[in-house]
């Protein structure tokens, strides 16, 4: 063969190798992400009570106090904390020799400014029990509450919040809010390189991560909302790890001898919520008709179709695996009793309930709702939503007929009652009063039995209502491909999604 040919296919196998080792270097590993990427998912500040914006958090940003391996309360920007006899005041011990990665020094005035700035779920809860956020020097601080609350450390010191995630205040002050949201700055094991909203976030080690150097130097993240994509990216390796494979496409991930499904089950719970259940004049007030939509579900069968028969089955809106949490056994699947009850309500040949509205982008949920209910008279009509409207739509007590909703967001039973349950909280249309007493007395009670108590007898008040029809709390499956050695998916059993960053290896070339 004549050189020049040679010499040609030579270069063209050393370009396709090129190209081939772009899409995939060792030193880089790439996240196919459930949902668009929204701005907001970025920036601590603005936590909405899920578990989705740790899913960043955990890479660009740093806490106090963070669910580690291990540690569901680990010592992370705080070495560590006191509180007073009184239960009045939490003063922590912060971390030295910690730098943003602009430079700038991390110090307890950062810490301060954070808390103030901080205006997501928990801020109003935040900012109306604690009296005051003392600088005792650059590396102590002082919270002081006006009463005692025993959930402060649950509330602040977690992801069922996020206050506890910290900025940098010189810097935030030196080029303005907006900037920030642009290109955020963190304490965090990676750094922002960029960002296409929705679509893309990329991020390169940060070599000083006081924890330790991750091995990994780059980590792209893509905002891939589609299953089937997910899976595709997986298997042609332009995915390293596929999040949330459900159904078929977790069957296949686990069919294919090339990829590894991974499993893990956190702190959550799907179920029914009803908010028209406070308005006298819809079905939904009646307690026989709530009973009737928790019985039409067959919650076995949507476990086997949507998660492989893993998850656990539940009575309690409440994650049993939470601190405080009561177990409830499940409502049996009983469609015939559901229409008895349907007939005793006065709707014998069913009703028209409106929409059937999940958490973004689950839809299959949605619709295997919807069909169990079309089966015993509940007429709906599945609605699908962009996901931070969703939320936001929740929030505001906009959303009618039924909701699917699921929250993977850590803390205890009781952060979980007063975030999703009490009358005034984000994510309920209304409440009982006695409840309400309930879920306010465990909140101050620090007797750990006395609150234990209150707790469950809340979570058996709202299981007799029919509050909610919990269906199961989900086994969260995630495919990895063959050039991941660690995925660090369930080193943090709080948390859905791989964690820490740090601890995440690729195979040795």
């Amino acid at each position: 063969m004549p050189k020049t040919i040679v010499g040609t296919v030579l270069a063209a196998v050393l370009l396709f190798a090129t190209l081939a080792g772009a899409q995939a270097p060792d030193s880089q590993i790439v996240i196919a992400f459930d949902v668009s990427i929204a701005p907001s998912f970025l920036e601590p500040a603005e936590t909405s009570g899920i578990a989705t914006p740790f899913v960043f958090l955990y890479a660009l940003h740093d806490a106090l106090i963070k669910p580690m391996p291990g540690n569901n309360m680990f010592p992370s920007l705080a070495e560590s904390w006191q509180e007073s006899a009184d239960g009045l005041v939490y003063e922590f011990k912060l971390r030295q020799g910690v730098r943003f990665h602009n430079g700038d020094p991390f110090t307890a005035a950062d810490v301060k400014f954070s808390f103030h700035r901080y205006k997501g779920v928990g801020a109003k809860l935040l900012h109306e029990r604690v009296k005051s956020v003392d600088v005792v020097d650059p590396h102590r601080i002082r919270f002081v509450l006006h009463k005692p609350w025993p959930d402060f450390l649950a509330v602040y010191g977690t992801p069922a919040t996020g206050a506890a995630w910290v900025v940098p205040k010189k810097h935030i002050e030196k080029v303005g809010e907006e900037a920030f949201k642009k290109q955020p700055v963190g304490l965090g094991p990676y750094r922002f390189v960029r960002s296409t909203p929705g679509v893309e976030l990329v991020l390169e080690a940060n070599e000083q991560y006081w924890r330790k150097k991750p091995p990994i130097k780059r980590v792209i993240i893509k905002g891939v909302p589609d299953r089937s994509t997910r899976l595709a990216m997986l298997k042609t390796g332009e995915a390293d790890i596929g999040y949330l494979m459900i159904g078929i496409e977790a069957k296949t991930v686990k069919d294919d001898p090339k990829l590894r499904l991974v499993k893990t089950i956190p702190p959550a719970t799907w179920y029914v919520d009803f908010p028209e259940q406070w308005n006298a004049k819809s079905p939904w007030h009646d307690r026989r008709v709530r009973l009737a939509a928790a019985l039409a579900i067959d919650k076995q069968a949507i476990n086997d179709a949507e998660r492989m028969g893993l998850s656990r089955l539940t009575g309690s809106m409440i994650p049993s695996v939470m601190d405080l949490a009561a177990r409830i056994e499940p409502y049996p699947y009983d469609p015939a009793q559901a229409k008895r009850l349907l007939a005793e309500a006065g709707y014998p040949n069913g009703f028209d309930a409106g929409d059937v509205t999940p958490v973004p982008p689950f839809v299959s949920m949605a619709e295997a709702v919807a069909n169990y209910f079309a089966a015993v008279g509940i007429r709906t009509r599945v609605r699908s939503m962009e996901r931070a409207t969703f939320f936001q739509a929740w929030r505001d007590k906009k959303l009618t007929g039924v909701i699917v909703g699921v929250s993977a967001a850590p803390g205890n039973a009781g952060s979980r009652l007063e975030n999703f349950v009490l009358s005034t909280a984000p994510y309920a249309t209304g409440g009982l009063p006695e409840l309400d007493d309930l879920i306010r007395q465990q909140s101050q009670e620090r007797d750990r039995k006395r609150r234990e108590s209150l707790v469950h007898q809340a979570q058996k008040l709202m299981h007799e209502r029919v509050m909610h029809a919990p269906i199961f709390e989900p086994a969260t499956l995630h495919g990895v491909g063959p050039r991941v050695e660690e995925p660090a998916i369930g080193l943090v059993p709080p948390l859905y999604f791989a964690a820490p960053y740090e601890e995440m290896r690729l195979k040795k070339p």
